[in-house]
């Protein structure tokens, strides 16, 4: 960086260059980071001696530097360009300041740095600008005006935006007091920044951004945190020691508010082994209510209910701390990308997304889309009642690309939208949070056209506006044990409940027996549409067969199946399969019609089963869970609760097995009451005969089933042989019917002639 030479005796120059520790530029710094150049009065400087439109000069005076750095800058906003303060010189007798250097906040030119080639490129801000004024304390002890220049190498601000530049942007006592108190009650950001434009007459005379106001709130959350940081580190630690399963990292100083913490109990790393193809990040907390900075990373389970894969508070929000985070998550998850995750849009997040899940697919939660569109578009809103309904109509109910493409050049030219930066901003993003183009990657949702309209908290009614930092583990553990019940509730009423049939289906019987209920309820309701849905052939090789499914009296509404004959696969163009994990009722009406009577098991998506947690531990080593699950307390309460749903089923069968089972229950009471008093001997060793009995049983059991699944693999196999060989057969039949019936229209014709 280039400075003018100073005309300074007696002292010692430094330098005060206003850039963070990666020598970026000051234009991302939080407003109140300059609280110490421009104090609070500063915002009420206008004129120097009465007069407001005062220029400054050579050899004019101040009283003290404060106040030569408030003229120049109250004089930079006339003018239309932001200041910083840049060189100062101290004095060898007392260290005192008596030289100071105020400049245009683009002067001079970014620091490079080898180091930061591969990060995010930055809005270059620094352009060598010259002007600048130079003010020298004086014998008198007033400041005076040493050198001065007035001429900028780039072009000002207009007055309507002057309130954005860094130097004129400041968050007001009155101001803070006002956005305390709405962020008490609940109020977000966006909530915030309205009342503040209402009560200031304008954004103009806010004093500063919406990301000004977040970050103010942001900082007013870590104050709120206090010395709670340290009860939950303690607590974190506590669960590690007394469970080896459990995860947690730290990273900078909690305590003073510049740190961050992840932690994943044995149950959270387990799920994610069974349901971690797709996962979401929930950052509410930023947007709006919470007090607490928490982030949780959650799921889906079989029942599609919400299952937690671990969770992070989070004070310091760089792109370097989410980097941080989601390493750390993988890290805890045996370094396994999810197949899709969901998030906000916000700039930071995405960039952390792209550089620790390359391969995965990221989508913006739409949710957060439609409530920015709220804010961005309010005139638009408020002027044009119909048109919140029909841009939600262009995102949700399109399903085609074409068909959104379309609708939304025909939105935006309707409503004289096309110079809108933010719809351009969304719409340079569109493949990230339009539906129609995620269609080809699992997100498990049941419904396309509704998916990801809220992101689907795990905590909530646990952790909220009124929540803070003691509170905190307390209602996480509420929130886990409350979650856990639901799970296990739901696995009971799949296992004991018969589902009502609505078809005579023998698929509809088969999958009953599979799915989980509401998984079930979703398939058969995709199976019965396919009586309203025929299946017309629109283009038949011999191997493949391309079907035009339409709903009957909605022809023009069609979708395409192609359907692999020999390896009776179809895909279909709606892509619910590929979205949801369920086969759509397009493709369902094609086998009705090629009589298919069983789903091929390629259809089925063990997560979605009653069985999806069975089996072994999906890389449970390389996770670094106990080496058995028994060694977690939460993982033992699991398979507690698991067995017996299993037995509750076969013990309520009869009377007698009633009785029998409640005889096994009391006999089991007593021995785990003897284990708590005596250890573990006496019940291993009076359970030793019968457990070796049990286990030889069983093993037998899965041995006969095993031999069987075999047998129906190779029967299934002979069948399509013969159902291939008697296909051939029959075409080779209506190829010799069609030669027949020529020769005979011949002989017809001869016989005529």
């Amino acid at each position: 960086m280039e400075f003018e030479p100073l005309d300074i005796e007696n002292g010692v120059i430094e330098f005060d260059e206003m850039r963070n520790s990666n020598g970026e530029d000051d234009s991302e710094r939080p407003s109140d980071y300059y609280d110490h150049v421009l104090p609070d009065n500063s915002r009420n400087f206008e004129t120097l001696n009465g007069d407001p439109n005062l220029e400054p000069f050579e050899g004019m005076e101040f009283d003290s530097e404060q106040a030569a750095r408030i003229f120049y800058n109250s004089y930079a906003r006339r003018i239309g360009f932001s200041t910083r303060v840049s060189v100062y010189q101290r004095s060898r007798r007392d260290g005192s300041i008596i030289c100071r250097q105020i400049v245009c906040s683009r002067e001079g030119f970014r620091r490079g740095s080898s180091e930061n080639r591969s990060k995010r490129q930055r809005t270059i801000t620094r352009v060598g600008c010259k002007a600048q004024m130079t003010v020298k304390k004086q014998g008198s002890g007033k400041w005076a005006v040493s050198k001065l220049i007035k001429e900028h190498n780039h072009e000002l601000v207009p007055p309507d935006k002057v309130h954005c530049l860094r130097s004129h942007r400041h968050v007001s006592g009155p101001a803070r007091s006002l956005i305390d108190t709405l962020q008490a009650a609940g109020m977000g950001p966006s909530g915030v920044m309205s009342v503040l434009i209402k009560e200031s007459g304008g954004v103009n005379n806010v004093g500063f951004t919406k990301v000004d106001c977040q970050n103010y709130m942001s900082s007013s959350r870590q104050r709120t945190l206090g010395s709670g940081g340290q009860v939950v580190i303690d607590n974190l630690k506590q669960m590690q020691a007394e469970d080896p399963s459990f995860f947690c990292a730290f990273q900078g100083d909690f305590e003073n508010t510049t740190g961050n913490i992840f932690w994943a109990d044995a149950n959270s790393r387990m799920n994610y082994s069974y349901f971690g193809d797709t996962v979401t990040f929930d950052t509410t907390y930023r947007m709006n209510r919470y007090r607490i900075p928490f982030a949780p990373f959650t799921g889906l389970n079989h029942h599609g209910q919400p299952v937690l894969f671990g969770c992070a508070l989070l004070l310091n929000e760089s792109e370097a701390s989410f980097i941080w985070l989601f390493e750390a998550w993988l890290a805890a998850m045996s370094g396994r990308s999810p197949n899709s995750i969901t998030t906000d849009q916000d700039r930071i997040i995405r960039a952390a997304v792209a550089q620790v899940f390359p391969g995965t697919r990221h989508r913006f939660c739409k949710w957060n889309v439609f409530r920015e569109a709220q804010e961005r578009l309010s005139d638009v809103y408020q002027s044009h009642p119909h048109f919140e309904a029909e841009f939600q109509r262009c995102i949700n109910m399109t399903e085609t690309v074409d068909e959104f493409e379309s609708c939304w050049e025909s939105l935006i030219r309707r409503y004289n939208l096309v110079g809108n930066e933010w719809l351009q901003s969304m719409y340079n993003v569109h493949q990230q949070w339009v539906p129609v183009y995620l269609r080809d990657t699992f997100f498990g949702e049941m419904s396309m056209t509704q998916a990801s309209d809220n992101i689907n908290s795990y905590f909530d009614g646990y952790i909220n506006a009124s929540t803070n930092i003691q509170a905190l583990i307390k209602q996480y553990e509420k929130a886990i044990a409350s979650r856990h019940e639901k799970e296990v509730k739901a696995d009971y009423d799949t296992v004991n409940t018969e589902p009502v049939l609505k078809t005579p289906s023998p698929m509809e019987k088969q999958v009953a027996n599979l799915y989980t209920r509401k998984i079930f309820m979703k398939f058969q309701e995709e199976l019965v549409e396919t009586l309203a849905y025929p299946a017309t052939i629109v283009n038949d090789t011999g191997s493949e067969i391309i079907y035009r499914v339409a709903k009957f009296g909605e022809e023009q509404k069609a979708h395409f199946v192609r359907y692999n004959v020999f390896e009776k696969k179809a895909s279909c163009s709606c892509q619910l399969f590929e979205f949801s994990g369920i086969i759509c009722r397009h493709i369902l009406a094609v086998f009705r019609v090629t009589n298919i009577l069983t789903l091929p098991s390629h259809y089925i998506l063990k997560r979605w089963t009653r069985n999806a947690k069975s089996g072994v531990l999906l890389n449970g080593h390389v996770l670094g869970l106990a080496s058995s699950r028994q060694e977690s307390s939460a993982a033992r309460y699991d398979n507690l609760c698991r067995e017996v749903i299993k037995y509750v089923e076969e013990g309520a069968e009869s009377a007698h097995i009633y009785n029998m089972a409640m005889d096994v229950l009391r006999e089991a009471a007593k021995k785990v009451a003897a284990a708590k008093k005596y250890g573990p001997g006496v019940t291993q060793n009076s359970l030793f005969s019968g457990c070796q009995q049990h286990h030889s049983c069983s093993v037998d059991q899965d041995k006969k089933i095993q031999e069987l699944t075999v047998e129906l693999e190779n029967a299934s196999q002979r069948c399509e042989a013969y159902r291939t060989k008697l296909l051939a057969v029959l075409k080779d039949m209506e190829e010799e019917k069609t030669k027949m019936l020529v020769k005979v229209e011949n002989v017809r014709l001869d016989l005529k002639g």
